[in-house]
């Protein structure tokens, strides 16, 4: 699934194609996506001007002069295809604005696609209790710290918890726990302070090389403009299993934590 470098990506190609521009034509191909794309989509994006584009977590953000947001979740395999020749059955929803077409294309259909009136998109019930943004000054060990006291739930699944760091998933988890010298199996709260401190700044770290990098592209994550993401070249751990470790030689390991793949260095994540 897309994270947030992923789906940062999407954004910043999709802002110089749509701020400030005038929605044409909407077309829903397809309704039924994870949760049904909204009757009215058409009616109240059609002839509405974009004046922001921006991200929460994992969604990202489009809003209207009509007072109106557009949240989108890419799912397992969603995507934009920017002015397709034709357009392809797993096409959903076309959105036309400054003579391009941008179609969400979707074919395992777990995107997702809502409009929130009011640009008060913190009011849709899947952004209701999300964590701070990990890039932000406001997230720091000392958040960190807060969240792990007295946890005994492994320190990956709390960097994996929406509600206490948002937009963080399996690859950036890992990726940071690696830099930070962290074993990912570790009780939350029995890391020190430092410690938390050090792993927040690798959170943060790895995610601003991600998205520099265009995003991790393993599967489906294609930019607007069709390019791939390159940071799974710069994977340190994540589906590393049997390789050397780039930091002590030893031999990367791959194991099942809360039903997560999670990939370590034994040698130097304690």
């Amino acid at each position: 699934m897309p994270e947030l470098p992923e789906v940062e990506t999407v954004v910043r190609g999709l802002r110089p194609l749509l701020l400030g521009q005038r929605i044409a034509q909407v077309e829903v191909r397809r309704g039924d996506l994870r949760w049904p794309v909204p009757a009215d989509l058409a009616d109240r994006l059609a002839g509405a001007r974009i004046i922001a584009l921006g991200r929460r977590a994992k969604y990202g953000l489009i809003s209207t002069d009509r007072g109106d947001t557009l949240v989108f979740h890419l799912g397992m395999s969603g995507r934009f295809r920017l002015d397709p020749d034709r357009l392809l059955p797993h096409d959903h929803v076309v959105i036309s604005a400054s003579g391009h077409r941008l179609a969400f294309h979707d074919p395992r259909r777990f995107g997702s696609l809502h409009l929130v009136a009011g640009r008060a998109a913190s009011a849709l019930p899947l952004l209701a209790g999300l964590g701070p943004e990990p890039l932000d000054a406001a997230f720091d060990g000392a958040v960190l710290a807060r969240a792990a006291a007295g946890r005994t739930a492994p320190i990956k699944s709390l960097l994996l918890d929406q509600r206490v760091v948002a937009g963080i998933g399996n690859i950036y988890a890992s990726e940071a726990l690696f830099r930070a010298g962290i074993a990912p199996a570790r009780a939350a709260g029995r890391i020190a302070g430092q410690r938390l401190a050090r792993l927040a700044d690798a959170v943060k770290a790895v995610l601003a090389e991600a998205i520099a990098a265009g995003g991790s592209s393993l599967r489906d994550h294609v930019a607007v403009s069709g390019e791939l993401g390159t940071f799974q070249h710069q994977f340190r751990v994540y589906g590393r299993e049997g390789e050397a470790c780039p930091g002590c030689g030893g031999q990367i390991a791959r194991f099942v934590l809360q039903s997560r793949a999670t990939y370590a260095c034994r040698r130097c994540q304690r």
